[in-house]
Parts: C-alpha cells; structure tokens; sequence
C-alpha cells in the first residue's frame, strides 16, 4: 500500500507548526519580515484607487475581553483593555485614511471571543464612521463568542449592532479541571444561545469544535457531537488542537502530553465525518462542514464561493484589512500581518507606525498555484485549458512532479482527470484540502483539515 497521506506530510501528533499559523488558509508559513508597513502602504493606496469592497476584520485579545466587574475576571484588566481599544481606534484611523471615506464594506469579523458591550458599540461606532457597511441581506458581519460570557441579552444587544452571523467556541475540560473527563456533555447552555440566535434573527450559527486532546476519548468526543448535531447549527468548524486557530492555541501550548494519541485522533476524525454526513451536513473543506442550504454550500453550489484571509467567502471581490494583534490583510497578492506581541504593538501605534511585523507577496510564479488551489477548493473543479491560457503554460508539465499521485488519486475513484479536467468526486470531498495542497510546493503539511487518509493502492 502507498500512503498518500505520509507523502503529503502529516506532522506526528503534537508537533507544532514551524511558525505559528493565523486563522489564513494560504498559512502563515510563507510569512517573512522582508514585507512590513510601507507594502501595507503602498497595498492600500492601490486599493484606494481600485474602489474594490472591502472585507474587514478585527481581533479582540481573548485574555482582555473581561470587564474588572466580570465575576470571572481574577485582575481588573480596564486599563489594558481601554488601552488596547484607544490604540485599535488609532490604527483604524491610520489605515482608513490611507483607504479613503466611505468604503463600502461586505464583510466583516470581529474575533477573539464576546466582548464588553458598551466596547462593542464604542468599536462599531468607530468603524462606522469611517466605512459604509452593507445591511442584512447583502453583507456577512460575523462575531465569535464565548459559551460562558454571554446570555439572551448579549446576544440581542449584538444583534443590534448589526452582526448577521454568530460563532460559538465550545469549551473541553483542561486537564486541570476536578469534572470527570466524559461530564461535559450538558448542551443546555449551547441550547440557549443557539435559540436567542434564531429569535434574534441571525442568517447562520456556527459551532467551533477541537478534538484531540489528551483529556478527549473517542466515545466522549463521539457523545459530544452527538449533542450538538441535534441542535441543528447551520455550520460546525471542526478543528485539531494541535494545530489550532489562532484564538485557541495559547491555552494549552507548551503542555507536555496536551494531545490524545494518534489512533484516538483518526478514530474522532472517523466520527466527525460519519455523524456529521450522516446528520446531512456538506464538508466545504478547511475542517467547514455547513448545511445544504447554508450561504456557503449555495455560493459553491452556484460557482461563486472564494477563499481569502477569513477562509471561505462570498465576496470574492474584496480586498481584506485586518485590525489588532495579529491580524492578516490581504490586497491582491500581498499578505501583511500585525504583531502578535501586545507591548509591541502599542509601542508601535504610539509611535505613529503600523504595527506591521511580516507578510508575503505572492509572485508571478506562486499565483498559479494559489489560483488552482483556490478554484479547486472552492469550485471542486479545474478548467485546464483556462489556467494554461491565463498563465501561459503547460498544465501538465508545470504540474509534471504531482501528476503521477493525480492519476492515482483518479485509479481510487477520488477526482476526475484528463488532459483539460481535474474534478473532486464524492469519495474524494473529504481530502479536498490535502488533493488541493498537493498543487503547493512549499508546502510540507497534508492540511491541518484532512479528515480521511488517502490509500491509493
């Protein structure tokens, strides 16, 4: 037997990444400190003179959300966190002027967890006054927020500030926790928020879901999802811990033995895809599984589904501007991202400077690749003949190197291929992203995303 899969390169269970990956489908991995604030510069004057949308995005640090008269905040955090927003306000200034007034915004999200209320309407008023966002229908506002932080209350009180889509991180028992490991199936709490989502009208609920901890069995994992499932979320991202989002990787990093073993890991892969497919979920990629008739299964459905820097999208035709500690912007070609260091990042906005700490240009010789993987993942489909037009090249030539593991992906009956197709077949949906990675040769990670091991025989 061949393994597919050990050709893509999956790490060992437990090992990190090299570099420390944001929440950016193209990774992190290429990321340099050869790109910094005059590229941000330059990528936002041409923005400016494009008048493409926009898609914005703004990261709350998780450890800064609680207000001091939280009972579960253990310091008063007020001045960090007035201080963290005052110099958010800034940057936004910064770079709004350099975009010019009233861009039109299609897309938004506001990350890091539920934020303090009278915040929340303080940064919306802000950003409002400096960009034209687009009401319900149109546009795709989404926030992220904690189980244990927010009520009915909070959630109306987001909605107001005009949020159509709402992510809900499920909390797993830390191995420093006194509850048995299999207690934490109480879906009640998820239960609530979910219904004051639909009474308050959000197009779509999302639920956030790591596996892999050491804490975590099969069967736990299994009795979990089970109890989600019957809540009926429009979409489940479904994450490894040990190589988590952005968001989730500080809490347990360093933790010798934080992960389960490699056969419990493959063993809740299994699980996800037998109970979510079985429960009549579509598995996009990029660990997204959505209902059949959610925004993103209807945009690929219909050809018009992209990926930018907050993963798959319907507004294809945004350039992306990332607000906070470790945000990713994305105009055209170039990628640059903030420091993830909170005394740097206020140094530098005291400054005057934009907290730029490194990005990426993706050149001539990288966008063929970035444009078969983003057509491939999103339209499960390769127009050959198109892409050698548009780059002037021989398809199978460019590509001679992974050609060989495309015909034995088609012998197992996972894609279609000839000389002028390359499509995903059924069998083949749930190794979209390491099929996809393929195309990448710098990459030397399966996907952090692979929910099935690819066996060619």
């Amino acid at each position: 037997m061949f393994d597919l899969f050990q050709t893509l390169g999956e790490r060992p269970a437990g090992s990190a990444p090299a570099v420390a990956d944001a929440d950016c489908p193209v990774g992190t991995r290429k990321f340099h400190g050869g790109i910094g604030s005059l590229d941000l510069l330059r990528g936002l004057r041409d923005s400016r003179q494009t008048r493409r949308p926009l898609s914005l995005s703004v990261h709350l640090p998780s450890r800064l959300r609680l207000a001091s008269c939280s009972p579960l905040a253990s310091v008063c955090r007020c001045g960090e966190i007035e201080g963290y927003l005052q110099r958010l306000t800034y940057e936004m200034g910064l770079v709004g002027c350099h975009l010019g007034a009233g861009r039109r915004v299609e897309q938004f999200c506001l990350t890091g967890g539920t934020p303090v209320i009278a915040h929340l309407q303080k940064l919306m008023s802000d950003l409002r006054k400096r960009f034209d966002f687009c009401e319900y229908d149109s546009g795709d506002h989404s926030i992220e927020v904690d189980l244990h932080h927010t009520d009915w209350s909070t959630m109306g009180l987001i909605r107001d500030q005009g949020f159509t889509h709402v992510s809900i991180g499920v909390p797993d028992i830390g191995a420093d926790s006194d509850l048995p490991v299999d207690c934490y199936q109480n879906p009640a709490p998820i239960h609530s928020l979910i219904d004051a989502a639909r009474t308050f009208g959000f197009r779509s609920i999302n639920i956030d879901l790591g596996y892999g901890h050491a804490w975590q069995t099969p069967h736990s994992f299994a009795l979990k999802l089970a109890t989600l499932i019957e809540l009926e979320p429009d979409r489940l991202y479904v994450f490894d811990y040990a190589r988590a989002p952005y968001r989730y990787r500080s809490k347990n990093a360093g933790v010798a033995g934080a992960f389960c073993s490699q056969a419990d890991k493959e063993a809740m892969r299994r699980i996800c895809c037998e109970q979510l497919l079985g429960a009549g979920y579509h598995y996009i990629g990029l660990g997204q599984f959505v209902r059949a008739d959610d925004d993103l299964a209807v945009a690929q459905e219909h050809g018009r589904l992209h990926r930018n820097c907050q993963g798959f999208t319907r507004h294809g035709c945004c350039d992306h501007v990332g607000f906070g500690l470790s945000a990713v912007t994305q105009i055209e070609h170039l990628y640059v991202q903030n420091t993830d260091d909170l005394l740097q990042y206020c140094q530098q906005l005291d400054a005057g400077q934009l907290p730029v700490c490194r990005g990426w240009r993706c050149e001539a010789q990288d966008q063929v690749s970035a444009t078969v993987i983003e057509q491939l993942s999103c339209d499960l489909e390769l127009d050959i003949p198109a892409i050698e037009a548009r780059f002037g090249l021989q398809f199978r030539e460019h590509f001679a190197s992974i050609w060989p593991l495309l015909e034995m992906l088609h012998d197992k009956g996972l894609i279609e291929l000839s000389s002028r197709f390359i499509g995903i077949l059924p069998a083949g949906r749930l190794t979209v992203d390491a099929i996809c990675n393929l195309f990448d040769p710098t990459l030397d990670d399966a996907g952090p995303h692979t929910f099935e091991k690819l066996n060619p025989s």
